[in-house]
């Protein structure tokens, strides 16, 4: 699968998000300079680099997971809740995680 730059930009960044924390997708995008929340989920649709480049740490503005392997609901976002608390990461009693876990 070839890479694009945009890509390669979003999984480098991607990268400085450490395990017991989260970023959103519109956070991740304007660290590398991109205003479109979308593009960065798309970019994540298809990361050829999970887990090593960990995807599951992106969630919605409110916090919600919001969607995993292009999925919004069912199995993969049990997972994606799975992954993010066995790295620490906590939860609201509504399913978003909880605020402190959430980079700027």
């Amino acid at each position: 699968m070839k890479v694009t730059d945009f890509q390669n930009r979003v999984y480098s960044a991607l990268l400085e998000v450490p395990p017991g924390k989260v970023i959103t997708y519109g956070a991740l995008g304007r660290r590398i300079g991109c205003g479109s929340a979308q593009a960065v989920g798309q970019a994540l649709r298809v990361n050829p680099f999970a887990p090593r480049v960990p995807c599951h740490r992106v969630v919605a503005a409110d916090g919600s997971l919001c969607g995993f392997n292009g999925k919004r609901d069912g199995e993969q976002m049990v997972r994606k809740r799975s992954l993010l608390e066995s790295e620490g990461v906590g939860f609201l009693p509504d399913g978003r995680v909880l605020p402190s876990a959430i980079m700027a």
